[in-house]
């Protein structure tokens, strides 16, 4: 939300900024985290996911941060340029008023080709305000030593495998392996500090307030000329706006790859073990991502993540795990080793912290459904798929129908064994029936007869191996009597009329079981064990598919009401963490795609439904 802020007393910052702490900048290749300190304590350079050179959400000590803050006591609120990823953290003293403002430069068309540049340009717009900075890089995860060459007005601090470039039009002076600068602004001043990604000869010269003053009114008109293209103008747009633009933050342009979360192992419960590196694609989550998009109007997303697909991902590619991984690098590589790194603390102690993922090599036959889906929307909304996406399609399709009764690890990505779940079940039929759409509508070659037959089985194995008489609802997995919040997509998937008396049953016992004040939790860990220990908070993407399961039921006074609880569990400025705490804190890895995709849509359907 551009125009609220959250309210933060620098004269005595906690050790750990909250996640929800934070706001998000980027340049459609890396991203920063920026708390409502004005602290940058996470950044990778020059991508998604290289190491960290600002780590310090991960580790207070030894993970680096960049501060900037006023010198003095003060309290601050955050908000972002309207309609834009520029982000104005504002800092209020007893004696006047100073603001940061935080953006990576961007205008899309250069987006692969432009030097990596974080400006952060700090302006003094009532009395006066002293301010102080400390720029402390810990390369490699905190792992890299590094070295400070300080020369007037530029610091070049240059580690094993990654320099970069500090300028400032203030003095800056050395403080051990870190820079650090006073100064103070009269009402009308603006200083800008500049970090840029250093590959060796001279280091770049220093950016000045006419230089930062044009690449700011460039990256605003950039971010505003993209939002121009949304087609929505219901109740919420001011959300679905916010959440379009993080969404649109995550992708990389170089490939048309989205990440899941520009961020690793911020914890799902605190102090626990489930932190998971999540900066990676996700074949669900960047469907999921290009559907979010394509109903709002956004194509060219779409079409860069279909040539992603084109490009990285062969059907001809049989592993163990079926002819897809779950996940590729966002330059499309397919070997994401999980890797604990033991030096790092972790957010308030939750350990480990990870990079890398093995969940990389599960099977989750999902996935087939999520990426043909978003295929065929392509084709249905965007252009037709050429003769090439096609015949990966009907690989696909083709693999599908010989393999989909095997058990797998599910959306959800269990570590404590194969299951036979009944989402993957459906995401399967899904599968095969947009497939079988796309061939009937453009006259494409295909198997119909399989395919027919296959989607059919595939329905009855649902209705009734799925079914469960005494609980009356869809259970998580067959031959069991566990509930799942997966089995939300089943109306919205298209696969049961949203008022079956099956389902409306189905939604009941969720409500009963996982639903706590709109809030869903994805399943009991205590009745379905996934191989990990602790406990986790709501699963804000259940949360979001409860509303459009509601809504699709009739049932809008409970939707609109569960919506609006929700929209009170974002932060500050509109972002959603992946989960929700007990207490309503934020957890997991921040902000989390998943989540803005399907706010998007509950928004959409909702807003839609009530006319």
């Amino acid at each position: 939300m551009d125009g609220t802020a959250r309210e933060r007393d620098t004269a005595a910052r906690p050790r750990y900024t909250p996640i929800a702490d934070h706001g998000l900048i980027g340049d459609l290749r890396s991203a920063a985290l920026v708390g409502t300190d004005g602290t940058i304590d996470w950044y990778c350079c020059p991508s998604f996911d290289s190491p960290s050179v600002f780590a310090a959400i991960l580790d207070a000590e030894r993970g680096g941060c960049f501060e900037l803050a006023a010198a003095v006591p003060a309290h601050t609120k955050q908000f972002y340029f309207p309609d834009t990823n520029v982000l104005i953290t504002r800092f209020f003293t007893g004696d006047g008023v100073g603001e940061v403002q935080d953006f990576i430069p961007t205008d899309g068309e250069s987006a692969t080709e432009r030097p990596h540049r974080l400006i952060r340009r700090v302006l003094c717009v009532r009395g006066s305000v002293p301010f102080t900075t400390r720029v402390a890089p810990r390369f490699g995860y905190g792992a890299h030593p590094h070295t400070v060459r300080l020369t007037g007005d530029v610091a070049v601090f240059a580690s094993r495998d990654l320099s970069l470039a500090l300028t400032s039009t203030v003095p800056l002076e050395a403080a051990g392996a870190d820079v650090r600068a006073d100064f103070k602004l009269a009402e009308g001043d603006t200083a800008v500090l500049t970090l840029d990604q250093f590959d060796g000869g001279a280091p770049p010269g220093r950016c000045e307030c006419g230089e930062a003053e044009r690449e700011f009114a460039a990256t605003v008109a950039y971010w505003r000329r993209w939002l121009s293209s949304s087609r929505y103008r219901g109740r919420w747009r001011e959300m679905v706006h916010r959440s379009a633009l993080t969404l649109k933050l995550l992708t990389y342009a170089p490939t048309g790859a989205i990440v899941a979360a520009p961020t690793t192992s911020l914890p799902e419960d605190i102090g626990g073990e489930r932190n998971w590196d999540y900066r990676y694609v996700w074949v669900r989550d960047a469907a999921f991502c290009v559907y979010a998009l394509l109903r709002l109007g956004f194509t060219e997303e779409a079409e860069a993540f279909m040539a992603f697909v084109s490009r990285h991902i062969s059907p001809g590619d049989h592993k163990a795990s079926g002819p897809l991984q779950i996940m590729y690098g966002i330059d499309g590589r397919t070997d994401l080793t999980e890797q604990e790194l033991g030096h790092l603390e972790g957010h308030h102690g939750s350990v480990p912290v990870r990079i890398g993922n093995a969940a990389a090599d599960q099977l989750q036959l999902d996935i087939y459904g999520a990426l043909v889906d978003s295929v065929y929307l392509y084709d249905k909304w965007a252009e037709p798929v050429s003769s090439e996406q096609w015949d990966h399609v009907t690989a696909l399709v083709d693999w599908v129908c010989a393999h989909w009764d095997q058990p797998d690890e599910g959306i959800w990505e269990t570590r404590g064994g194969r299951q036979t779940f009944l989402y993957s079940r459906l995401m399967c039929w899904v599968a095969i029936e947009r497939a079988i759409r796309m061939a009937n509508r453009r006259g494409l070659p295909a198997d119909l007869a399989r395919w027919q037959a296959s989607r059919d089985t595939i329905y009855r194995r649902i209705m009734s191996a799925g079914w469960s008489a005494a609980r009356q609802a869809f259970m998580q997995h067959e031959d069991g009597d566990v509930l799942d919040a997966a089995v939300l997509m089943m109306p919205m998937a298209k696969f049961i009329a949203p008022t079956d008396p099956k389902w409306l049953s189905t939604l009941d016992s969720l409500t009963e079981d996982l639903v706590s004040d709109s809030l869903v939790y994805r399943y009991d860990p205590r009745t379905s064990p996934d191989g990990l220990h602790g406990a986790e908070g709501t699963f804000s993407i259940c949360s979001f598919w409860y509303v459009e399961a509601l809504t699709r039921a009739g049932r809008l006074d409970e939707a609109a009401l569960a919506f609006e609880k929700m929209l009170t569990y974002g932060n500050h400025l509109g972002l959603y963490a992946e989960q929700i705490g007990h207490t309503g804190e934020q957890l997991g890895n921040f902000p989390q795609a998943f989540t803005h995709l399907s706010l998007i849509s509950a928004a959409f359907n909702l807003d839609r439904a009530l006319g």
